[in-house]
């Protein structure tokens, strides 16, 4: 496993050192990261147009944050991968995603979003990194509580139509030989293990449909985190160190009753100052076999971003195990010997 690498979404802004691509890279390097993943809808930081097509700029761009102290681990379309499935309840809330001259068209919104993902597995390639992440958007959610009764047939449809959109993405990573990972997350249609295998099937099981694990987002769906990588390791590219808690009371639960964050059962914190075992999780990942990147995404309603990112770096660092090169018990070990095992097992006596 390779880290401590850090998400840039919550930490960009106009002031220094957080306006631009050389700044934050020395600040992430500062703090004791070694990697940087980073989103794709702020030109300050990469174009991703232009990455897509010139090798010389992105090798630009890996120079750069060679000389301030980290590399790129991954890249994010998170905002774009959302349009490229919104129901029309949400329209106008994620219209604001879209350039301005896509708003107000849904058409024209989903076909740039689905031209920007085409753009992200080019520019990853060119950028030698092995995984992308996204969100698989939304046609179903509005249904998600089954009340009032769906139609027959209505989840079916949605998820062939979800596999229509997202299949020529697929093919487009598979070309670039880049993972493309889906965020396991609430409001996407994609937001358990249930969800993930209909997608899955959907699309033939793609090579290139895999999942980014965050596991604060399991356990305020009260899903067993841990069993999660048991089932789904074989799809895990990409991993979100993110903590969180969940304390229901008599008054709410998981569905939050409408309050924000800080009020809600389920929160998300920053690392260690939730519930999560981060011990068993970097023990489960290992054991696997995980080889990507150990990524924090600090999202907390109590502390602040800046001291959620200096603990960070530290804690990924501590928990990152390196993984046993022989057995522990190879001192003892025998060398082999023709028929001996079988004579152990008495299967030449002749009794």
């Amino acid at each position: 496993m390779r880290g401590p690498a850090i998400f840039l979404s919550q930490f960009i802004g106009d002031e220094p050192p957080f306006d631009n691509l050389d700044n934050i890279a020395r600040w992430a390097a500062s703090l004791g990261y070694q990697g940087i993943q980073l989103p794709t809808t702020d030109p300050r930081f990469i174009d991703l147009a232009t990455a897509a097509q010139s090798q010389t700029y992105c090798d630009e761009l890996k120079g750069r944050c060679a000389a301030a102290g980290v590399e790129i681990s991954e890249l994010s379309t998170h905002l774009q991968g959302q349009l490229v499935a919104v129901h029309p309840a949400f329209d106008s809330l994620f219209d604001d995603f879209a350039p301005t001259e896509r708003r107000g068209n849904p058409a024209a919104r989903t076909e740039w979003a689905v031209e920007q993902l085409k753009l992200a597995a080019k520019a990853s390639r060119r950028l030698g990194l092995s995984a992308h992440a996204t969100f698989s958007g939304a046609l179903m959610w509005p249904f998600f509580y089954p009340w009032p009764q769906r139609p027959p047939g209505l989840i079916e449809e949605g998820f062939a139509e979800l596999a229509r959109r997202w299949r020529p993405i697929l093919d487009a990573f598979d070309e670039a030989d880049v993972d493309l990972c889906f965020e396991i997350h609430p409001g996407e249609d994609l937001h358990d293990g249930a969800s993930f295998e209909r997608f899955l099937d959907a699309v033939d099981h793609h090579p290139r449909a895999h999942i980014l694990y965050d596991p604060s987002h399991l356990l305020l769906q009260q899903l067993d985190y841990l069993a999660f990588i048991d089932c789904y390791h074989e799809r895990i590219r990409m991993f979100h160190a993110k903590d969180a808690e969940f304390q229901p009371n008599g008054r709410s639960g998981v569905y939050g009753g409408y309050q924000a964050w800080i009020d809600r059962p389920g929160r998300f914190r920053s690392l260690g100052d939730g519930q999560i075992d981060f011990h068993a999780i970097f023990s489960r990942l290992t054991q696997y076999g995980y080889g990507g990147w150990a990524v924090l995404e600090w999202e907390c309603c109590l502390k602040d971003a800046g001291q959620g990112a200096a603990e960070g770096a530290g804690f990924i660092k501590e928990r990152i195990i390196q993984r046993a090169q022989h057995a522990f018990d190879d001192f003892a070990s025998v060398a082999p010997i023709p028929g001996r095992n079988r004579a152990i097992l008495g299967l030449d006596s002749k009794h």
